[in-house]
């Protein structure tokens, strides 16, 4: 779903969206309040953002997950599978796993660090599931607002671009939460994408993103991304802020003809038929959802999300801290 134009554009919002704003933030106030949590065995490490769609949660998910084998943690991730058929059924998921029933952002999860994934609209019982599989520390993608899992550690992924909008809540503005809640996870990310000009404020983490190739997904050698430099592509995202894509294929010299979709759209052969043989450049999360049908011109961009050191060692430090008294849990 396409968001309303007022909620970034500095318009005012409808009469009717404000009144729903006040009722939503009544429920959601009354469902913190009230609502009991559930502590597990392990650590359990929440990564979500304030907006309604997407933020950077994903490449920041990946990193965490690898920094995190690479210190010796096993980790697991829990994920709802957001759009998946069959959403109440539990699932895990492989790389290989057709994100119809397994979710787009799982799948890539899985594939690109090779840790078990659950999809589970339980977020308890995705996380206990995970340790009994013998995960020592539960990493949950996109659950912020899912209290009902009882955390350690809670990061904030901040869209650099976009921020908070009109600082309003669903459906006047982006906000799930006010933006007062920011202020209480133990670490806030800024997702600053490739623009150099974004700077993190006060607390704030930044986050870059870097690419160097495309992929092909009919099988082959890598290009370097540089190899498109002067070509007109077909960019294709469908995530929840496409401009950010098609900005990263410009900064390269490639000429685009974008081509924006629905955050988690499923994609048809027909949706990639644009009239011409342009190669066609994709986003990672869209990729792994044209895999059964893509041919030789179909590419995936992969990114990797950039951290500064210090931020590592301050969650590493967190975590660490927290592992002895949920071990004896």
């Amino acid at each position: 779903m396409k968001a309303p134009g007022y909620w970034f554009d500095g318009s005012r919002p409808p009469l009717h969206a404000r009144l729903l704003a006040r009722v939503y933030a009544r429920a959601s106030a009354w469902r913190r309040a009230w609502l009991r949590t559930r502590k597990v065995a392990r650590p359990v490490l929440v990564i979500g953002n304030l907006i309604a769609g997407g933020s950077g949660k994903t490449p920041l998910t990946i990193a965490i997950v690898e920094r995190l084998q690479a210190a010796g943690w096993t980790p697991g991730v829990a994920s709802r599978g957001y759009g998946r058929d069959e959403a109440g059924t539990p699932r895990w998921v492989e790389p290989v796993s057709d994100p119809r029933w397994s979710g787009d952002e799982p799948v890539l999860i899985a594939a690109r660090t090779g840790a078990k994934v659950r999809v589970d609209a339980d977020r308890v019982a995705a996380a206990n599931a995970l340790i009994k599989a013998g995960c020592d520390i539960v990493v949950c993608d996109d659950g912020l607002q899912h209290y009902r899992l009882q955390r350690d550690v809670e990061i904030e992924v901040i869209d650099g671009r976009r921020r908070y909008g009109n600082g309003a809540l669903i459906p006047a503005g982006p906000l799930r939460e006010p933006v007062e809640r920011g202020a209480r996870c133990d670490f806030r990310v800024l997702n600053a994408g490739m623009d150099d000009s974004l700077e993190p404020g006060f607390g704030e983490w930044p986050m870059r993103l870097e690419t160097a190739h495309a992929l092909p997904l009919a099988g082959g050698r890598a290009r370097p991304l540089s190899a498109f430099a002067g070509q007109r592509v077909h960019a294709v995202a469908g995530i929840g802020d496409p401009e950010r894509f098609f900005d990263t294929l410009r900064r390269e010299r490639i000429a685009v003809v974008p081509h924006a979709f629905a955050d988690h759209h499923r994609y048809t052969p027909e949706d990639l038929r644009f009239g011409s043989d342009l190669p066609v450049l994709m986003t990672e999360k869209d990729a792994v959802k044209c895999m059964r049908f893509a041919g030789e011109r179909h590419y995936s961009v992969p990114v990797t999300a950039r951290l500064p050191e210090a931020f590592w060692i301050a969650l590493l430090d967190r975590l660490e801290a927290v592992r002895s008294p949920a071990g004896k849990a």
